[in-house]
Formats: C-alpha cells, structure tokens, sequence
C-alpha cells in the first residue's frame, strides 16, 4: 500500500543506525550533525509465521511477505522551523510520512557528540516537538489569513467550517498539545487531511539506549521517556540500535543463540516493526497457491473489494465475491480440502469487513 514510517530525531541520537539495521544496508552514520542529507528509503519486510506455514503448505514457486517503508530523515536542531539547519528540507520530507519513529538518545557516551551538550531525553522531544508545532502552527496561521474574512463576508458554510476547525487547531498548538491528540468528525477530519500537518501524524519513541540497559529492558533514561509518552498515549520501545545494527549481520538462528546470550528475550527491530505495523492500523490477508504465496498489508476495517483493490483495480471494479477462509481454521484442518469439508470456506461479499489472517480467492469480471 505504499505506507511510510518516518525515523526522526535530533543529530547523533542512533537514527541511521536504526535504519541500517532495520534495513540491513549500510549507509552513512557518521558522529556529526547532518551526516545524513537526503530521506534514506528502505523496504522492511514484517516478519510473519503464518507466512511461512503457507509456503511450506504450498511450496509456492513464488514467496512475497508483506513490507513497509521506513525513511530516515536528517537530524532537526532547534529553530528548524525557521530553516536552522536542514529544517525546511526536513520538514518537507517528514510531511510526506504516514507515520513518526521518534529516536530518543537515552544513553551517556562522551565519544558521541549531542547536539545540546548532554543526554536529557525529554528536553529533546520537546525541542523536536516545538518546531513541528510551530511549523503547523505558521501553515494553520497562514491559511486562516487567507480565508476568514472571505468566509464571514460571503457566509459560505464550508469556508465557515474550516475556520472554525482551522482555530480550534491554532488554539491547541499554541498550548503545545499536537493535533493528533484532537477529535475530529469525518467532515472535519477530511478538511485538514490536505494540509499534511506533522503533528497529526501517529508517533512511536525509540527509547535507544547502551547494550547494559538492552538486557535489562529499561533505564533512567528510558523510564522518563515512557512518562511522557503515557500522557501523549503512545507507545515506547526500547533498544540498542548499534546491538540490533550488529545483529542484522547474523543469520537467524546465531541472531537468537547472542539474544539469549546477553539475556534479551526478542529482537527489539521485530518489537518496533510490530509496532509501527499496530500503529498504523495495519492488518494482513493472503493469497496462496502452486504459484505464489503473497501477504497483503491492509488497513483494517477495509471491506472485501477495496482488498481485492489492492491486487489490482480491476479486481475492485468487477468484484463478485470473494472466497475466505482464516488462516486458524486451514492451519486447525491441515489443508483446503478439509477446510472445505468443515464448512469453513466461506463466500462474502461486497460489505464484508477482511480480518486479519484471511486467505482470500476473489471473484471479478469486468
């Protein structure tokens, strides 16, 4: 579907990192502010199990687990909302995301620059979370300037409207509470989704922190950033980005045989990749036969023919029923024939709501 994670945070706080091992490549992480000029793209593919049930079920020829986007972003410093730094161009990009990975240094190390002079994980949220407020606020400002006093002179009800909402927005920015944390109707909602505004986007923390605190699950550091994150609703996971970019060298099983070695339970890339996945409101269906064994990233609550969209818009556009089973009930009966006998394959259509874990055979004709 295209959907993108943004990884953001001040200069030297682990963010390529991160992305050099949530993507195994390598690029350049260098110890100095703005090292990394240019968004870095790279394809994560979600672990999955059920997906490699259905290929050893099948023995496709063809094997497509379902994957995301995560964007590395250079490091914004105070006054990027001003252009300070690469601030515009950072800006810019980060607008462009479905989703915020919000990197927090929360470990101590003299031989790695911080941008601020020390570590102190709340003081670097809030600089970045500042200037992503003030950078919504000058767009909101700017386009309330522009439409109010047409809007009261011609008493149009939609300009009417998006004053109305454009305000209430101005209002809560300039009290420092993000636009996400507002409740819009659908009308409203439609309104703002054009002006791309950061602070609406959905934020996950990386709390990284020094391979001591990864075996144990927390430290100082990271226990303050999950206070803060509580009042703002999200979610924080905690890792060592240089353990987990160390970690993408190794081969599955050496990866779980050093994991239980220094005492970590799971790798904390699966954690974050769950996470952000969850956190796009994300789900997964499939398809499957001699050919290919394919999973599809949804949104949930996606009816049967936008999925089949997904594949293809024809499959949307002569959608006639599509063939379900889930995939509980053909791991519980062993294969499809079974499934059938049980009288669990069944036939939905168009106002069925596609569950996760759904196998899917649509039926179309245009």
């Amino acid at each position: 579907m295209g959907l993108q994670a943004g990884i953001v945070g001040l200069p030297n706080v682990g963010k390529s990192t991160l992305f050099n091992a949530i993507t195994k490549k390598h690029i350049l992480a260098a110890n100095y502010p703005f090292a990394t000029i240019e968004p870095n793209v790279g394809v994560v593919t979600v672990p999955d199990t059920r997906l490699d049930y259905l290929v050893s079920l099948y023995n496709p020829k063809s094997i497509v687990p379902t994957t995301f986007e995560f964007i590395d972003i250079a490091g914004l410093v105070s006054g990027a909302s001003k252009g300070e730094g690469l601030g515009n161009k950072f800006l810019s990009h980060i607008r462009e995301v479905d989703a915020i990975v919000h990197v927090v240094r929360c470990f101590d190390d003299e031989n790695i620059t911080h941008v601020e002079g020390k570590c102190d994980p709340i003081r670097d949220i809030e600089i970045i979370n500042t200037e992503l407020t003030l950078a919504d606020l000058e767009i909101c400002l700017n386009r309330i300037g522009k439409i109010e006093k047409k809007a009261e002179t011609t008493k149009d009800k939609e300009a009417l409207k998006e004053v109305s909402v454009l305000k209430r927005i101005q209002t809560a920015l300039e009290k420092s509470v993000p636009i996400r944390l507002l409740d819009f109707d659908k009308d409203e909602a439609l309104i703002i989704k054009n002006f791309n505004f950061i602070t609406a986007k959905k934020v996950i923390y990386v709390a990284n922190v020094d391979e001591v605190s990864a075996s144990v699950g927390d430290n100082d550091y990271s226990l303050k950033l999950k206070e803060y994150a509580d009042k703002e609703e999200a979610s924080v996971v905690v890792m060592c980005a240089k353990l987990e970019s160390e970690l993408a060298d190794y081969n599955e099983e050496d990866k779980q045989t050093f994991l239980k070695d220094v005492g970590i339970s799971s790798s904390g890339l699966d954690k974050l990749i769950f996470a952000t996945y969850d956190l796009l409101g994300l789900a997964t269906f499939f398809t499957c036969g001699s050919d290919e064994c394919r999973a599809w990233t949804f949104k949930k609550g996606m009816k049967a023919p936008e999925c089949a969209g997904i594949i293809h818009s024809d499959f949307e556009k002569g959608f006639i029923k599509a063939e379900v089973m889930s995939f509980d009930d053909l791991r519980n009966a062993g294969n499809e024939l079974k499934v059938r006998e049980n009288g669990k394959l069944r036939l939905e259509g168009k106002d069925y709501q596609v569950l996760d874990g759904d196998i899917c055979y649509f039926r179309f004709n245009v």
